[in-house]
């Protein structure tokens, strides 16, 4: 199939698509918190790692809590990075968030907790009820060590083991999704991220049997062609062929499941997105009239839903392609 598609020009994804994406009511907050973390994972599309020291500041953080105190109709603020608990912001916007009844997720690489200062953190998760969503890209630990680094496994179950004895993962009110994304590709041979619900229960039954180890969900996550993947693509020249594959795979079934359509994506500079790929790709959204979209626009406008259209681009493809995926896993 990708002999077949290699020679093709690429169809602009605004051009695919039969009309704008329209925003829907906004429901979600995913904030970003800064680029330091304790890993420098090779897919990681925000290029994090623990020499960058971009994070939130004491000012952002204040008007963040505003909008989540504001608007009721917020019903999740999802917590990203880096790692997000090591940028500044974390606890008080969890705080903020919790005190107003929202469900707050926080994405974890696991690890952290066992960096020196982080090690209160499963229990602070599980005493505010946090949702953890966690990078375990295999349930086999070659693969993930090789994605995320020497070690990184076998902290990682650790981690699940910790959360699982305060009730992660068997509580209703303690809820650990993990998240699956497929090695990068070396060759043309691409292939689509495995049906969810099968590969959910391969990773149940292994870890089960191997680590006594239980958790609610599988998301599968389609690496998009951005950040540390758009350049590791590039290097072996196979960002044109990959993004070709991901347009022979349009699903047009996702696109009113999209996370862009009720999301805002904030940055540790207060700048409002589409979602966290226009983020990183530095696509901010836009008023109707063109105005750039700040934490302190919405504030001053007094409403979360001042976007008309989202911003999109040829990797929307990512996201588009199978079943689809998002941060919550796959569309369909």
């Amino acid at each position: 199939m990708i002999e077949a598609i290699s020679n093709l020009k690429l169809t602009p994804f605004k051009h695919k698509i039969e009309s704008p994406l329209v925003k829907d009511k906004i429901t979600v907050l995913q904030v970003n918190l800064g680029r330091k973390c304790n890993l420098a994972c090779t897919h990681c599309h925000v290029e994090a790692s623990p020499k960058r020291t971009e994070e939130l500041s004491p000012e952002v953080c204040e008007q963040i809590i505003a909008l989540i105190n504001r608007f009721p109709q917020i019903e999740t603020v999802d917590l990203t990075g880096g790692a997000p608990e090591m940028n500044y912001g974390f606890r008080p916007i969890v705080e903020a968030a919790k005190r107003k009844g929202k469900e707050v997720i926080v994405r974890s690489n696991l690890t952290i907790f066992f960096v020196p200062d982080y090690e209160y953190l499963p229990e602070y998760l599980a005493q505010h009820q946090l949702r953890v969503v966690a990078s375990l890209p295999c349930y086999l630990e070659s693969n993930v060590d090789k994605q995320r680094g020497a070690g990184v496994y076998n902290d990682s179950i650790q981690a699940i083991q910790k959360l699982n004895k305060l009730g992660y993962g068997k509580d209703p009110n303690l809820i650990l999704d993990l998240v699956y994304n497929p090695p990068l590709p070396t060759n043309e041979n691409f292939s689509l991220t495995p049906n969810q619900q099968k590969l959910e229960q391969d990773y149940k039954t292994y870890l089960q049997e191997h680590f006594d180890i239980q958790f609610n969900h599988l998301f599968t996550i389609t690496n998009i062609p951005i950040g540390r993947t758009k350049q590791y693509l590039q290097r072996r020249e196979l960002h044109d062929r990959y993004l070709q594959f991901l347009e022979t795979n349009f699903n047009a079934v996702t696109l009113p499941h999209l996370m862009c359509r009720n999301e805002l994506s904030i940055d540790y500079l207060g700048n409002v997105y589409d979602c966290d790929f226009n983020q990183m790709e530095n696509i901010p959204a836009t008023t109707a009239t063109g105005e750039k979209i700040t934490v302190s626009k919405l504030l001053e406008m007094n409403s979360l839903d001042v976007i008309q259209n989202i911003k999109t681009a040829n990797y929307c493809y990512g996201c588009t392609a199978g079943s689809g995926s998002s941060c919550g896993g796959s569309l369909i």
